[in-house]
């Protein structure tokens, strides 16, 4: 595979942000599905502030009726957000204004590793953070995100 079929292939690992996949290629080859993720995290980790913000905005917020990426349609439908009551779309709308008001970004989390309950009790609970902790939390919760998508889509 070449660089430009690595970067198509692998491209929206990172919500909407390629340049992570095609900065990683030169660290090829990558022993297994784990050290590309590892490689991809470490770019993404050096990645200036700007261009970190940049792919945190990328994310949409949870529950919403916006368009967004496949991966993301079918993440958040895994654990009902596709489906919420309007009590509970209320609750999540004005959660994530809450949240973008705050941080200037979206909430992010890892949703396959959540519920509806322990999704909203985590937006409670990240809102107490600071800005620089919670940019670092988004961060980390975008790198497990990746990894689940790298390996639905790659096999060792």
């Amino acid at each position: 595979m070449d660089e430009v079929h690595f970067t198509q292939a692998l491209g929206d690992i990172f919500e909407h942000t390629p340049a992570i996949a095609q900065k990683a290629w030169p660290q090829r080859p990558f022993a297994t599905v784990e050290a590309l993720h590892q490689a991809m995290v470490t770019v993404m980790q050096a990645l200036p502030t700007e261009d970190q913000l940049r792919l945190i905005r990328a994310h949409p917020d949870l529950g919403t009726k916006a368009k967004m990426a496949d991966s993301s349609v079918q993440e958040q439908a895994g654990v009902g957000l596709d489906r919420l009551s309007p009590e509970e779309f209320a609750t999540f709308s004005e959660l994530n204004q809450a949240y973008r008001d705050r941080f200037h970004f979206p909430f992010i989390v890892a949703v396959k590793e959540h519920t509806k309950t322990s999704i909203l009790a985590a937006f409670r609970q990240r809102l107490t953070h600071d800005a620089a902790t919670e940019r670092q939390t988004a961060l980390a919760e975008i790198a497990k995100i990746a990894g689940y998508r790298l390996g639905a889509l790659v096999q060792d």
